[in-house]
């Protein structure tokens, strides 16, 4: 199929991508990498009247060290961030993530702030976002704001983001010392959306006791989810089989995942379990080796 008519807009400067948004509002659409708008406006499932797209704004692609964190602007590629040394170091919950997303064409072109604004409830990126506690800033001609990971992504494909914002960039908690992190995921074939996933990073104290915990969901609601419950177990208690299996248990006791085509309700709880053993195990080892050097 081909996509309704529109009319295209191309700004190269932050300025006027915003006033185009305060003009148009909701008959526009931003287009990134269009990874996931493209086959949308195919289908004829969005019919958006103005197209604005943003590859010539330029100020809106890097990667930084900012603020005790990771910023990343929303037009930076996924294949950027799978790639910098800089991702690895800061947040390498983020850097394990990214294979998992699709293909490497697909991230060759798809852009992190196109995957957040998408808000696809089994997408590896807001998954990660929302474990670590992280936000996305939000600008309009109006000002900027920043919104927290857990109230940006309100249900499945639907955000906090007003018609009138602009999604600019995306910040990420730097890992402390002594921590350890782990991404897993279950798909029928690798670069497919995940049927279920687990976001995980354990820090540990002088003790070596667990002193933070960060424990995310994807694919078991229309949003990520972060399973604050399972973490509150966790804090204080040296890591072993007894307190992850607890965690794995906590985490899903709540879970009322959908049945679709893909995989039954049950079949999600099962798996999310057993993926939260496995990624708390992973995450610890990590954070020992961290420790030993």
């Amino acid at each position: 199929m081909k996509p309704p008519r529109f009319s295209y807009h191309d700004p190269t400067r932050r300025s006027e991508v915003l006033a185009l948004l305060d003009t148009y509002t909701e008959a526009a659409k931003i287009l990134a990498g269009g990874q996931s708008l493209v086959p949308l406006l195919n289908m004829r499932l969005v019919q958006p009247a103005h197209l604005v797209d943003i590859n010539h704004v330029s100020d809106l692609a890097y990667i930084r060290e900012v603020e005790g964190g990771l910023a990343i602007g929303a037009l930076t590629r996924h294949r950027a961030v799978e790639r910098s040394e800089l991702v690895r170091r800061l947040c390498p919950l983020l850097a394990e993530a990214m294979p998992f997303v699709g293909h490497v064409p697909i991230r060759c072109r798809g852009t992190i702030g196109g995957s957040l604004a998408h808000a696809d409830p089994s997408a590896e990126l807001p998954t990660v976002l929302v474990a670590l506690g992280g936000y996305v800033r939000a600008e309009s001609r109006h000002g900027s704001r920043e919104i927290p990971a857990e109230a940006f992504f309100v249900s499945a494909l639907q955000t906090a983001l007003s018609s009138k914002e602009l999604l600019t960039e995306a910040w990420f908690p730097a890992a402390s010392s002594r921590s350890g992190s782990a991404f897993v995921e279950v798909s029928r074939r690798h670069g497919d959306f995940a049927l279920v996933g687990v976001a995980a990073q354990l820090t540990l104290g002088e003790d070596d006791t667990i002193s933070a915990a960060h424990l995310a969901l994807l694919g078991v609601a229309a949003t990520p989810i972060r399973v604050q419950a399972a973490e509150a177990l966790l804090l204080g208690e040296k890591p072993h089989e007894a307190a992850f299996t607890a965690a794995a248990e906590q985490a899903v006791i709540d879970l009322d995942p959908d049945t679709d085509m893909h995989a039954s309700a049950d079949y999600r709880r099962r798996v999310a379990s057993v993926l939260v053993l496995r990624a708390l195990h992973t995450a610890a080892e990590r954070a020992r080796k961290e420790i030993v050097g």
